[in-house]
Parts: C-alpha cells; sequence; structure tokens
C-alpha cells in the first residue's frame, strides 16, 4: 500500500518578538522540515508462504493400475498416486523453507481403486487389530495440515469414515456437513494454521472445508436421518466472517465441488453441486481456493467478488495425483496486521519425479496384499468380452451386469412385484475393460464395475420408463441422416459422461440420433409387444441413480421393490463364482441400438 505523506506544520508567531528571533525560529523549521522530505521510508516487513492441494485422490497411493496389474500408463503420459506427489511436496519444502508450506486436500479419499475396497471391506479398517487405512499412512507421513470431505468419503458408511478421520494428524473439515437432529457441524468446519514470521507476528491462515450437498441423494442410504448437507454459499457466509474475527490474515478455502455452477442432479436438491465460483463471487473475504471433484485441471483461475471487487483465485489439480497445485501468497506488514499483496497460483506434474522411498517402506505390503486379492481367479469364460464399443453399441460385457442385477432383484422380489415384467438399466463405467477369454480374476471384474454402487429394483411405468430412456439419450450428439457418424465426436453432448448414460436390458428400442433431444426412442417394447404408458415395470438400477444421481427423471420418487447393502462389484464376482463359467449365451437378451431416421448406425 502506498505510504501516506507526512503532514506538515505551519507555525505562526503571533506573539511580539524581534526580527531576529523570528528568522531563527524560520531556521530551525526549515531545515526540519527539509530533513523530514529527505528521509527514506521504512519498507515494510514482508514474508510469503504456499499452500499446496491435491484432490480427488481416490486412493491411489502408488503408480499402479489394479485393473491391469501393472504401472498406469496413459496417452498423456500421467502418472498416479501420492508416492509421487509426496516427492514433490518434499521439493517445495526444502526450496521454501518447511514452516513456509502448508499442505490441504479437497476431498474424495478413501475411495476409488482396489486398495481402497479391500481396506473397506474384505479386511475393513473397522475390525478388530485391523490396519491403518493406507491413505491415512500416507498422507500423516506427507503431513497435510487440513483436508476437505468429499462425496465418495460417505461410500462405505460413516463408521467407515470416522474411523479414517480418526488415523488422521489432521482434521477432515465439512463446514456443511451437519447433523440431522441438532443441525451442528458434524465435522470440523474449519482450522487455523500460523505461519511463524521471525520478529513478527505469525501470519494466520485459516482454512474453511465445504463438502459437496449431493451427497444427501448419492449415499441417501447411509447419511439419510444422521447428516445433512446445505449449500457452499450459504455456509461459507457463515464461516468465512468468523475467521476473520478470529484474526486470520489469509481465508483459504478447499472445496469439494466444481467450478462452472452446474448440478448433474437437476433441480433434485436445492443446492448447487458445482459452487466453488459462486463462493468465490458471493462471498466476501475469501483469498483463494481449492478446488476439487470434477476431474479437471485448472492451474489458475480468478473470480471477482461481486461485493468488494477483490479478486480470488482458484486452482484444481486434477485428480489421482496427476497434478499438485500450488498458491504462492506474498504478504506485508501493516499496522501489526499482514497483508496479502500477492497471490499467484499453478499446477505441478509428478510424473518425472520418483515415488517416495518411504512411502514404498510404509506401504508396500499392503499394496502386494491387495495386488495378491485383485488376481485372485473366480472362474472361467467362453470369449473375450471387451467394453471398448459399449458406449454405441449393444455389447456382452453389459449383458452381464445387467443379469446379475436382474438375477439379484428377482430373487428378493415379493410374490406381486414377481409378476411384473424386469428390467434392468446400467451405465458403460469403463470402456477399458476387459473380461478375457479363459481364467477369470477378480480384478477382470472391478475393472469393468468401478464404483461401490449398491442394488435397488424401483417401478416404473412405461410413459416414465420412455422418458429415462429419452434422457439418457441426450448422451449423443445428433447426427443428421446421410452424415456419416464418428464415434470420436458420438458420446458426451450436454457435459453427459459415461458414467450418466444408461442402457436398458429387457426391452428392445432404438436411439435415432438424427432427431433432436427428447424424442429419439422408437419402437420400444416388451417381449414383441410395445410397452403401453401404464405398463408397471419392476427396474433393477444401482443406488446413486434410484437415489438421483445424474438428475434422471422418475426413479428417485419411485416406489421400491428391492433394495440391498451388497454392493453390485461383489454380487458380480459372487455370480461367476457360483457359475464357475461365465458365457454370453446365459446373459439376458438386449436389443437396442442406434439408428438415423431408422436405418440402423452399426
Amino acid at each position: 500500500m502506498p505510504v501516506s505523506p507526512m503532514n506538515r506544520r505551519e507555525f505562526m508567531q503571533k506573539s511580539a518578538v524581534t526580527s531576529a528571533a523570528v528568522a531563527v525560529a524560520g531556521a530551525v523549521g526549515s531545515g526540519t522540515a527539509e530533513a523530514a522530505d529527505h528521509e527514506p521510508e521504512k519498507a515494510p516487513r514482508t514474508w510469503s508462504f504456499s499452500v499446496l492441494g491435491t484432490t480427488d485422490l481416490h486412493s491411489h497411493v502408488f503408480d499402479w493400475d489394479y485393473y491391469k496389474d501393472a504401472a498406469y500408463s496413459d496417452k498423456a503420459g500421467n502418472s498416479v498416486g501420492v508416492a509421487r506427489v509426496a516427492t514433490l511436496i518434499k521439493q517445495q519444502r526444502e526450496a521454501k523453507g518447511e514452516d513456509r508450506v502448508l499442505l490441504v486436500d479437497a476431498g474424495d479419499i478413501i475411495q476409488g481403486t482396489s486398495l481402497a475396497y479391500y481396506f473397506a471391506r474384505v479386511d475393513p479398517i473397522t475390525g478388530e487389530d485391523a490396519p491403518k487405512h493406507p491413505m491415512a499412512v500416507a498422507m500423516n507421513h506427507m503431513r497435510y495440515d487440513a483436508a476437505a470431505l468429499g462425496n465418495h468419503e460417505f461410500n462405505y458408511g460413516i463408521d467407515v469414515l470416522r474411523k479414517f478421520e480418526s488415523q488422521c494428524h489432521f482434521p477432515l473439515l465439512g463446514a456443511n456437513a451437519l447433523d440431522a437432529k441438532t443441525l451442528r457441524p458434524a465435522f470440523r468446519p474449519y482450522t487455523v494454521k500460523c505461519v511463524r514470521v521471525p520478529g513478527a507476528p505469525d501470519i494466520k491462515v485459516g482454512i474453511l472445508g465445504l463438502t459437496n450437498p449431493g451427497i444427501a441423494l448419492w449415499d441417501k442410504d447411509n447419511v439419510s436421518g444422521k447428516m445433512v448437507f446445505p449449500g457452499l454459499v450459504e455456509q461459507a457466509k457463515k464461516y468465512v466472517p468468523r475467521l476473520r474475527a478470529l484474526g486470520c490474515d489469509v481465508v483459504f478455502l478447499t472445496d469439494h465441488s466444481g467450478l462452472d455452477g452446474s448440478s448433474s442432479y437437476g433441480d433434485e436438491l436445492p443446492y448447487v453441486e458445482n459452487a466453488s465460483n459462486l463462493v468465490a463471487e458471493q462471498v466476501p473475504g475469501i483469498d483463494a481456493i481449492l478446488v476439487g471433484h470434477t476431474h479437471v485441471e485448472v492451474p489458475s483461475y480468478t473470480v471477482k467478488n461481486e461485493e468488494t471487487g477483490e479478486e480470488v483465485l482458484l486452482s484444481e489439480p486434477y485428480c489421482w495425483g496427476y497434478r499438485l497445485s500450488v498458491f504462492d501468497f506474498e504478504l506485508e506488514l501493516h499496522h501489526g496486521r499482514w497483508k496479502v499483496t500477492s497471490k499467484t497460483a499453478r499446477t505441478l506434474n509428478p510424473s518425472t519425479v520418483d515415488e517416495d522411498p518411504e512411502i514404498k517402506r510404509l506401504l508396500e505390503a499392503d499394496h502386494e496384499l491387495v495386488v495378491k486379492y485383485v488376481n485372485t481367479p473366480v472362474g472361467t469364460c467362453t470369449a473375450d468380452l471387451s467394453a471398448a464399443e459399449s458406449c454405441w453399441k449393444d455389447v456382452p460385457i453389459m449383458d452381464f451386469i445387467h443379469q446379475v442385477q436382474m438375477a439379484t432383484v428377482a430373487s428378493g422380489l415379493s410374490s406381486a412385484d414377481a409378476a411384473l415384467p424386469l428390467i434392468s438399466v446400467a451405465a458403460p463405467f469403463s470402456r477399458t475393460a476387459d473380461i478375457p477369454a479363459g481364467s477369470v480374476t477378480i480384478k477382470d471384474i472391478a475393472g469393468l464395475y468401478i464404483y461401490d454402487n449398491t442394488l435397488y429394483g424401483k417401478k416404473l411405468t412405461g410413459a416414465q420408463l420412455k422418458d429415462y430412456l429419452e434422457y439418457a439419450a441426450k448422451y449423443y450428439h445428433q447426427v443428421p441422416s446421410g452424415t456419416k457418424v464418428d464415434t470420436a465426436t458420438l458420446t458426451n453432448a450436454n457435459n453427459f459422461w459415461d458414467y450418466m448414460y444408461d442402457t436398458a436390458a429387457g426391452v428392445d428400442y432404438e436411439i435415432d440420433i438424427a432427431q433432436p433431444e427428447g424424442s429419439r426412442i422408437k419402437n420400444l417394447s416388451y417381449k414383441g409387444a410395445p410397452v403401453a404408458d401404464d405398463q408397471v415395470f419392476v427396474v433393477a438400477v444401482n443406488n446413486y441413480r434410484a437415489n438421483g444421481g445424474s438428475g434422471y427423471p422418475h426413479i428417485a420418487s419411485a416406489p421400491i421393490a428391492y433394495s440391498s447393502t451388497n454392493e453390485i462389484r461383489q454380487l458380480m464376482i459372487d455370480y461367476v463364482t457360483a457359475k464357475k463359467t461365465l458365457d454370453p449365451a446365459d446373459f439376458a437378451v438386449t436389443n437396442w441400438k442406434l439408428t438415423q431416421a431408422g436405418t440402423p448406425v452399426f
């Protein structure tokens, strides 16, 4: 800030004095003013520090792909895992000083790999004499200062989350994760860290954590009646002023929420899913935000606060340990308080550094245990089943999911509901999934069904089912009749990602991609007869979709015919184990296809 010029006093002598005395007084006054004009101003004390940020690690510890049983690789040359990120963090601390670096995460820590599943379900951390969660071990070693709760933290239930929390040497923050009965915070809303400055006051950094309101839908079975999740903007307006009142010189947010103000669940909730930009815009007093949830890389992004006009700095470091965000702050000390004078953000790529040897020492045994588990044979398969074309073709590997879902739901229906036609809906989660001919292992099935979803049976009418499939069909870009279809550009219209796109089994239908959205489903039939609007179906569907995930119509409010706490992935493993042989000829017949004005595309 500019230093105000010194005020000058003008002296007037009104008493009777000699002219000589006046001259002397004038000479003295003139000399003092001249000295003041030429005295150099004292430069304010300055200091700098950094906040390093990760997000959406999803239990990637090492640079390893458990589904392929090989080192991770992709076309972009990325690496995964906190073991490599830890090396970058060491480098940053060495370069800037240990006491000038804070380390924060933006959530989704304990779900996402076979390692995560193993320590939640196979040998759960909640069991007697159970080991610590590998992510707690790794992050404690890395000396995290705080982490926001991600929505996937709740996938295995609150007990697993609480056990993980107890194993961490840093707080899990969630200012908008409230106890359903008291509406008080169920987790710590914030933490305050002090950056030590020799010979000057500490720099107080308030770190506020916010999670995703979508948890109320996506993990309804685990949180309903226990926790509620109001909006990020609403809770930030409550806690940011509190952090400033506590004397925080810097207010830093870690949000498990994206940047664009969108919501995948439509109007199912009154709160925005991806609200970090709205928080920056609408809540004064924020310096910077570490963004998560959407699995994209945004090295640096600024939003102007509409009340103060101040720029808020945001950064999102992709996911899985692909990147590390680095926020650099410069401050000046004025009248005993630190003021931010400069802030920048960037992302670093850990692919060129080695994995931290201490993390390898600490967790190599856990890793090898999981590698052994995922390579456990469960049966055989009569043919190679690939998901490479599952996003635009009816392929047998998807029929495997449908078959397991329908068989499981059928076994648990009441006699009345068992008389209804039974169908299934499911999404092609991974285009790289492949179940080989010959021996089938756990990793082959886990690579196909990568989420920890459970299973429901819900009842929809024929009219509602058609609406459901029309909603799914917006996944495709419109391709006019006579125009060549390019699969590289056909899918993911409307930011509708693969995990959001459901195909149906048990009914026949066509998706006419030459038609506009809302009028694409043609020839919807069941056992050769057109589906009537009032015909009632039991639909096998995962809990994420059944509770409103991705905003599909009707399904969240539909009557429940069946529900289970068993993960669909495990049901698939059990199916193969019991059958011993996986044969596509045994699968439910599905017959959906893409057309252009009635002409099949493939």
